[in-house]
């Protein structure tokens, strides 16, 4: 899918898709009724996504794990995204992580060292599942940067093939750039009255963002691709989002297609061109070319 227009700004569009975000979240912990009808994680198993009975192939040979952002869950930032790569052969798998008690559905809010010590857990669950020796990462936002904490200071390294951040905040942001997400999150300005440590580890300057930049930004042996929008509001400037390293690429989207108008939010949930560079990055040694007609391939 391709955002044409840059409607999704508008605040109507706005409450259009925190609406369907909500009801997707929502559909995380349905009613008896309505289980049968909701998209849970188990109609998300039944698709093949968060299959643990699934063996990676010769061509796939790597477990995929996607990593949610700031206010998100395993399910409602990758309804587009999971299926895409179910269906090009591979085997996925999505968690939720930073929690804070009494909070339902808003995830990636407590502090983000402990997420990444999730996320390791959820990785060493996945490998041994799969049978698979390392994974690849996908992360939007949030869940394109905590994972640099797995990778730098907690032995992530030695487990992961490729990180792939889809707009993610690598060098912090400002407070203000993560209150522009709230919009899209029914309800979820009322946490800012709540203690959210994962939204003050994000603010640039902060003590995590530091200490995560005290050391290089890339490890050796892991292959880094960061896909970034000129138009994103929450991370800014969008170039504080790349990395710097031998073996990384960073990506800007309108160099790929100059009429992709998407922002923070629609380039890790919707964007299809953004998706085609994450396939190239998953298997390089068949990537295609990514131009604005990737949306619709």
């Amino acid at each position: 899918m391709l955002p044409w227009t840059r409607a999704s700004r508008t605040p109507r569009a706005r409450r259009a898709l925190a609406a369907l975000l909500l009801a997707v979240a929502a559909a995380a912990t349905p009613t008896a009724a309505a289980a049968a009808a909701t998209p849970t994680a188990a109609t998300a198993t039944s698709r093949g996504w968060n299959e643990y009975s699934c063996k990676p192939s010769a061509a796939h040979p790597r477990p995929v794990v996607l990593v949610h952002g700031t206010f998100g869950n395993s399910i409602d930032n990758w309804l587009v995204l999971a299926p895409y790569l179910v269906n090009r052969g591979y085997c996925v798998y999505s968690l939720d992580y930073g929690q804070l008690p009494g909070v339902p559905l808003f995830n990636g809010l407590g502090p983000v060292d402990k997420s990444a010590g999730q996320l390791s857990s959820f990785v060493d669950t996945v490998l041994a599942a799969t049978g698979a020796d390392k994974a690849d990462l996908v992360g939007h936002s949030q869940g394109g940067m905590m994972p640099n904490y797995y990778l730098k200071f907690l032995g992530g390294a030695a487990k992961v093939n490729a990180m792939i951040g889809l707009a993610p905040d690598n060098h912090g942001t400002t407070l203000l750039g993560l209150t522009k997400l709230l919009p899209y999150f029914p309800g979820a300005e009322d946490l800012l009255n709540a203690n959210t440590p994962g939204l003050a580890d994000q603010v640039a300057g902060s003590p995590f963002i530091t200490k995560l930049n005290s050391l290089p930004d890339t490890v050796p042996g892991v292959h880094y691709t960061v896909i970034a929008t000129r138009y994103d509001e929450v991370v800014t400037p969008y170039r504080t989002q790349f990395l710097d390293g031998a073996d990384v690429r960073n990506v800007l989207l309108q160099d790929l297609c100059p009429v992709d108008l998407s922002e923070h939010v629609a380039i890790g949930t919707v964007d299809r061109v953004a998706y085609h560079e994450v396939a190239n990055a998953l298997d390089p040694a068949h990537a295609t070319r990514t131009t604005c007609a990737s949306a619709v391939g």
